[in-house]
């Protein structure tokens, strides 16, 4: 029981740094993105809308609801009754631990609509990191299948 108790504390301990996602940020790079060459376009920005971006929903919340979930169910009962909990427990703590996940993840951003120099429109969803307003000189960065709106 201590071993169960061991793996379900390093796994919620695993979740909670799983939660630090890479961000969506304009200012933000990947790694792979560092000395990548990018399109810089020109443009005035149209309009601003507040979005939520989503948070995805891995394996890690799921696994570690299940491993919780299934050891609080093997506490309850016994016999048939403690192993019928236990899958029961599994099942709805994985399921809980990955919409946690999904939430823990989610983040606030905007839809930057962007009129470039060269008169086509497009917008850009980004974390809402930085401020932007409609009439804004703004630069459009695209490469790597990343595109960012920036100041």
């Amino acid at each position: 029981m201590k071993a169960i108790k061991g793996l379900a504390l390093a796994l919620v301990a695993a979740t909670a740094l799983g939660g630090c996602a890479g961000s969506l940020s304009g200012s933000s790079y990947s790694r792979s993105e560092a000395r990548q060459e990018q399109t810089v376009r020109l443009g005035v920005v149209e309009s601003v809308r507040p979005v939520t971006i989503e948070g995805e929903k891995g394996v890690l919340g799921a696994v570690t609801g299940a491993v919780v979930g299934g050891y609080a169910g093997s506490n309850v009962g016994g016999g048939r009754g403690s192993e019928l909990a236990t899958v029961l427990g599994a099942v709805a703590g994985g399921v809980a631990g990955s919409a946690i996940e999904g939430k823990v993840n989610t983040k606030q951003g905007l839809e930057i609509t962007v009129k470039l120099d060269n008169g086509q429109l497009i917008a850009v969803t980004q974390e809402a990191d930085e401020q932007f307003r409609p009439g804004d000189k703004v630069r459009v960065l695209s490469g790597g299948g990343t595109t960012r709106v920036t100041h």
